[in-house]
């Protein structure tokens, strides 16, 4: 199985590239990064690309599954434009150059809250990209939407307050389905959608994904034990 990623340098790509290289039901995992990665790993492919020019290198977007986990905060991107550039634009001609080059199957993560016709610019955002992506029409595209994210060694301040606060709410009996998600938990979710066997869309939201992160090797749609609201299939 050949894997493509977009977003490896981030907190989730770099759980996803780790758990890639430790399943020996991926051969090759090709990275496409603006720098070189400190890894040394014989199924590791590094692509150092200029994301502002997807010309240059759209023709390498081949493979069985592309993960798309790329994504920045406002205040590291400076503006919303410079965020909308990374989060929509980038990830987007991705996804793009995958479906002309015949992927099959696209894994995007997106976020809790998404919807293209929200107020908030981040939600927005998001649901803007997950209508394009959707208009692409992959055979098999999954849609992985969690809440707050637990990040190893993060020094966003916001984002350590909240995960606080929303431990200390579930303690107490509320906010159960906001649990903070790690991101190892997010990546192998992410490698077991991967693995099944399906056409259409699915899309997994909060505390679901922890359900699937724990399904084994192998697992079939028979066995993911979801509620069906939660597959659904705009290609129909």
């Amino acid at each position: 199985m050949k894997a493509l990623i977009i977003g490896a340098t981030g907190a989730t790509g770099k759980d996803l590239l780790q758990k890639l290289i430790e399943d020996s039901y991926f051969t090759e995992i090709h990275v496409f990064v603006r720098r070189n990665l400190e890894i040394n790993n014989a199924k590791v492919f590094q692509h150092i690309v200029d994301f502002e020019n997807p010309e240059d290198w759209k023709h390498l977007i081949k493979g069985n599954v592309a993960f798309s986990s790329l994504g920045t905060t406002l205040k590291a991107a400076g503006s919303k434009e410079a965020q909308r550039k990374v989060d929509y634009d980038y990830q987007f001609n991705f996804a793009k150059a995958a479906k002309e080059n015949n992927v099959e199957d696209f894994i995007l993560v997106s976020a809790y809250g998404a919807n293209p016709n929200s107020k908030i610019f981040y939600s927005k955002m998001k649901g803007e990209l997950e209508e394009a992506v959707k208009n692409l029409h992959f055979n098999k595209l999954t849609i992985f939407k969690p809440g707050m994210l637990d990040r190893k060694n993060t020094n966003r301040t916001g984002e350590v307050f909240g995960i606080k606060l929303i431990n200390l709410l579930n303690k107490l009996g509320v906010f159960k389905h906001q649990k903070p998600l790690p991101t190892h938990i997010l990546a192998q979710a992410m490698i077991n959608a991967s693995k099944i066997k399906s056409n259409g869309f699915s899309e997994i939201k909060l505390a679901c994904i922890f359900s699937f992160a724990e399904k084994k090797k192998g697992i079939r749609n028979k066995k993911l034990g979801f509620r069906r609201t939660q597959f659904l299939n705009p290609y129909s």
